[in-house]
């Protein structure tokens, strides 16, 4: 069986970061989209689509990234149950992603460079450690 994603799309907000209780940083971002063709309407749909990264990927993309950056998502598809705190069962559709590339440069010019000193401007290959948490 086969469970891969591949998405190219715009960040909608800036990545949030957090850390397990056991220290693994994790960061989640939301992408935008669009569907291949144009709606009755005329106008083009957009998918709103929520991406996980852990570990150092986490951390790369949080300090490198922010709303409006084009990036390519590689990963797979996790279908997340959760109740809610009145009591209710809910599921979620996010994407658990191991690479990451940035397609553009980030607004304002010269390229970003990584804690490592690597250039990670135009179509940077990030991907994370083999071995996901779950």
């Amino acid at each position: 069986m086969l469970n891969r994603i591949v998405l190219i799309g715009r960040l909608v907000k800036d990545p949030e970061l957090r850390y397990t209780p056991a220290g693994l940083p994790v960061a989640g971002f939301r992408i935008a989209v669009d569907r291949p063709y144009v709606g009755q309407t005329g106008e083009r749909q957009t998918d709103f689509i929520d991406i996980v990264v852990w570990r150092k990927l986490a951390e790369t993309v949080a300090n490198h990234l922010q709303k409006g950056r084009l990036v390519a998502v590689e990963g797979r598809l996790q279908i997340r149950s959760y109740q809610t705190a009145d009591g209710q069962k809910r599921q979620a559709a996010e994407v658990v992603a191991d690479n990451v590339q940035f397609l553009d440069r980030p607004k304002g010019g010269g390229a970003n460079v990584s804690e490592h000193g690597d250039d990670i401007g135009q179509e940077t290959d990030l991907s994370a450690d083999d071995d996901i948490p779950f």
